[in-house]
């Protein structure tokens, strides 16, 4: 049944899953560091596509019987409209920004992999304008501003001895590119169907996808022990399948704009993470880039304030 929207826990959603993608980016550092040991053994770094294709496919697996279990067949078909949309947004959105993603870090650095990534509420901002679903008001980009300046400086983007990989850094904006397209299309699933049912196909139409690309087959031949698919399974559920039905869910509450604005509290949270875990240090800098990111989340709720929001969509799966 439609309702209102609630800002307040669309955010509240979007923070939980940021916060679960920054568990996630530590535990990929880790492993590809040899930081990890499961069962006394280090776990061994893992190819970007391998990483990739466990995750949605392990989330698909885990996801599919429990939905057929609690509604039933009939209630997880899609239209064929809308089976199209999904498919296209479980390989371009999902599958996409995730292999570019890790592709970018195997070729230049997390810091430049994930300041390139998170140019997408530049992409997103400017396809609302263009299509005149939003107007260009001066909070709206001093807040993208705010949040892109804001992630330059907890990262470090600004330090000397930057080294850029032509590959990473097309890797990086490909990964930006298809973050947006997952916020545009995944809102417009949202108001149509509830957050489980689009991550099933989403992830789904991944996991089909990468088959093709990476044939069981090729994945027998590499001879991952039982650590690594122990650690890839959880990698899966915490990195995809936990963050994914909360940054859905906070899509049922908030335009694609101020989703992907607070979406930019994942290297936030992640450089906080890796400092307990790894022991990374905290530098000033980064606090007040921290401050910046926050103060980009506030600034972006400016412009609806005078006016109450009008908008309803799909209740949420509680």
């Amino acid at each position: 049944m439609p309702i209102k929207a609630h800002p307040a826990r669309g955010y509240f959603y979007i923070a939980a899953a940021t916060f679960s993608w920054a568990l996630a980016a530590t535990l990929g550092r880790g492993v590809f560091t040899g930081r990890w040991f499961v069962a006394g053994t280090v776990v061994h770094p893992i190819d970007p596509l391998i990483l990739s294709q466990s995750r949605t496919t392990f989330s698909f697996l885990a996801l599919l019987p429990a939905l057929v279990l609690l509604r039933g067949t009939r209630k997880l078909r899609l239209e064929r409209g809308d089976l199209i949309h999904v498919f296209l947004l479980g390989i371009l959105g999902v599958a996409a920004s995730n292999y570019f993603y890790y592709l970018a870090i195997q070729k230049t650095n997390v810091a430049t992999a994930i300041i390139l990534q998170y140019t997408a509420p530049v992409w997103v901002l400017l396809y609302m304008v263009a299509r005149r679903f939003q107007k260009a008001t001066l909070s709206r980009i001093a807040a993208v501003g705010l949040a892109l300046l804001g992630i330059a400086l907890v990262i470090g983007i600004f330090s000397s001895g930057l080294r850029l990989d032509s590959i990473g850094v097309t890797a990086a904006l490909v990964a930006s590119l298809s973050f947006s397209f997952y916020n545009v299309g995944g809102h417009r699933l949202l108001t149509r169907h509830d957050r489980w049912t689009v991550l099933l196909y989403a992830t789904g139409s991944a996991a089909l996808f990468w088959i093709f690309v990476n044939s069981p087959s090729k994945i027998a031949s590499a001879h991952y022990s039982g650590g690594q698919w122990l650690f890839l399974l959880v990698f899966s559920l915490l990195s995809v399948l936990l963050p994914f039905s909360f940054y859905f869910a906070g899509l049922q509450h908030l335009e694609p704009t101020r989703a992907v604005i607070g979406s930019c509290l994942e290297p936030v949270f992640s450089i906080l993470v890796a400092a307990i875990a790894l022991g990374e240090i905290l530098r000033p800098m980064q606090a007040i880039g921290i401050v910046f990111v926050l103060a980009a989340i506030l600034v972006v709720q400016l412009p609806d304030r005078r006016a109450e929001e009008t908008a309803t969509l799909i209740e949420p799966i509680e």
